[in-house]
């Protein structure tokens, strides 16, 4: 074979791989959207849920991510936790909420990485909920009315919270304060504590922090590494049950926040449609 027919075969075999390592890191986020059976459930709610923005940015005044939420038409809008990032600017998250939070119900719970902030960072996170007029359900149950349909929302407060950081405590009293009569959603921002979300009987817990464990195989390997849980987390992303509990945790939305890229992991909105 002459050289140059053997530089032509070596390029082409080279093609597949060059495709593969393109499809591996692909940034573009997806929308994954899950529907889940309610007990009590007369009707149908569509949340969305934005988990993990660490204030990334998605397009010019984050349109990427705004125009494909709108073109979703949720009922409410759940922050999951590190909406905003201790290091990163706060301005993509601002140009979020400036958005969403006059288009629908927009509910928050924090995650580590608003802790991690000093505290005058912090203030301005929290400044930013209050201007917008974003509920921080943090440490908090109500009842959230969307569609004619009501159930109990509780939200959880990280427990990087300095001043309180058992979930052990919070959770009993989460509960104990939804009315048994509804079904009982909770918005935490740790998968890792599904077991004590089981415990509680909380129907759909709706959960963020793992990254979708930043490397994956899709078939093999659900995740690599996430927070928290080390590597090959039990919960790195998708659909979990156990007992009367579902839990769902997206993958999030982090990107150049994050040390180590994402492989074969996109960052996701997730769409939960309950009925």
């Amino acid at each position: 074979m002459s050289g140059k027919k053997h530089q032509q075969k070596k390029r082409w075999l080279l093609l597949p791989f060059l495709v593969l390592i393109l499809i591996s890191l692909d940034m573009r986020f997806a929308v994954r959207t899950y529907t889940v059976d309610l007990p009590r459930m007369e009707g149908s709610i569509r949340l969305a849920l934005i988990a993990d923005l660490h204030s990334c940015r998605y397009g010019k005044d984050q349109k990427n991510l705004l125009n494909a939420l709108d073109a979703q038409k949720p009922d409410a809008v759940l922050l999951c936790g590190d909406f905003f990032d201790d290091r990163l600017p706060l301005e993509n998250a601002r140009l979020t909420l400036e958005s969403i939070a006059g288009k629908y119900p927009c509910y928050y719970v924090t995650g580590n990485h608003e802790y991690w902030a000093d505290a005058q960072k912090f203030l301005q996170m929290m400044d930013l909920l209050n201007t917008y007029g974003v509920e921080n359900i943090s440490g908090r149950t109500l009842p959230l009315t969307l569609n004619g349909c009501t159930v109990n929302l509780c939200g959880a407060d990280d427990p990087d919270n300095p001043w309180n950081r058992s979930l052990s405590a919070q959770l009993p009293a989460l509960k104990n304060a939804a009315d048994p009569a509804l079904d009982t959603l909770l918005v935490s921002h740790r998968p890792e504590a599904f077991d004590a979300y089981c415990a509680q009987g909380f129907d759909l817990v709706l959960s963020g922090h793992a990254h979708g464990g930043q490397w994956r195989i899709p078939g093999l390997l659900n995740g690599l590494l996430a927070p928290d849980q080390g590597f090959i987390p039990k919960y790195a992303g998708g659909l979990y049950h156990k007992d009367n509990t579902t839990m769902i945790v997206s993958r999030g939305l982090a990107r150049e926040s994050t040390l180590i890229p994402r492989i074969f992991n996109r960052p996701e909105l997730v769409i939960v449609h309950l009925q």
